[in-house]
């Protein structure tokens, strides 16, 4: 995957408020009956978080916050950390 600085700035902008607009979506769609909600934030999250330094920032804040819930995301998330700190937990063989 491409570094943020490496993709148009139009793309970025397209994509950031791309994501903010599914995130919203979900606060709408969440009381409905079904599990909508919850794949069209994480969709959201995924593109805020490719897109926007600040939001990684305040990402990173709130998983040393509360890990437990940080390292349940990531995993839903499939984010390369978790799975780095698996690796490590693991060790060689």
């Amino acid at each position: 995957m491409p570094a943020m600085t490496d993709r148009h700035p139009v793309a970025r902008v397209t994509q950031l408020t791309l994501g903010a607009l599914l995130i919203v979506a979900a606060g709408i769609v969440g009381p409905l009956p079904g599990p909508g909600g919850i794949f069209l934030f994480a969709g959201g999250m995924v593109l805020v978080l490719r897109n926007s330094r600040g939001a990684r920032v305040r990402f990173a804040r709130a998983k040393r916050r509360w890990p437990r819930i940080g390292h349940a995301v990531d995993v839903a998330m499939r984010r390369r950390s978790a799975l780095r700190r698996r690796a490590r937990r693991k060790g060689p063989r």
